[in-house]
């Protein structure tokens, strides 16, 4: 991410300044050609982000409470927490991508005797597609995305070949 900067991963309007480890999984639809042996991707089917994150200082239960409103099921229910639900899902924008129509499926909350003034969570979400429109957007900003990280000064560097093989021969 940005050199020196702790950039939230953002869930809806949920900053998680925290997180320890984001997974994006993308599935896609495979069809077989009529009358042939080949098979051909024709569509992405699922795109499901995994979150694990720890909620720290005065205000972390009031982003848990922020996550159990996103994760309402009733959409009547969640747009009232979101108004712009009702068209595109709830955002997510981190450093390897931004997905629009995402819901979230699964949270989980830990507290433990190590980490008394902390809460872990756990997030999944997964894509449900509102409309084309929505779909088309949160794809040209995750291509945004994508070519503007380009530009950005990175933490890790290339490890010069000779580092990388124990040294010159």
């Amino acid at each position: 991410m940005v050199a020196g900067r702790n950039v939230p991963v953002l869930i809806g309007a949920v900053p998680l300044f925290t997180v320890t480890s984001l997974s994006l999984n993308e599935g896609y639809q495979v069809v077989r050609i009529a009358g042939s042996r080949l098979a051909q991707l024709v569509a992405p089917t699922t795109r499901t982000i995994s979150v694990d994150a720890v909620l720290v200082g005065s205000t972390r239960l009031v982003v848990k409470k922020g996550l159990e409103s996103l994760a309402m099921t009733s959409r009547a229910l969640a747009a009232a927490t979101a108004p712009l639900m009702n068209l595109a899902g709830i955002p997510v924008v981190c450093g390897m991508t931004v997905s629009l129509d995402m819901q979230i499926t699964s949270l989980r909350f830990t507290q433990s005797n190590q980490k008394r003034d902390a809460v872990d969570v756990a997030i999944t979400l997964e894509q449900v597609p509102r409309s084309s429109v929505s779909a088309i957007v949160g794809e040209a900003l995750d291509m945004a995305l994508a070519v503007g990280m380009v530009a950005v000064p990175s933490l890790s560097a290339n490890i010069p070949i000779e580092r990388q093989l124990g040294g010159t021969l």
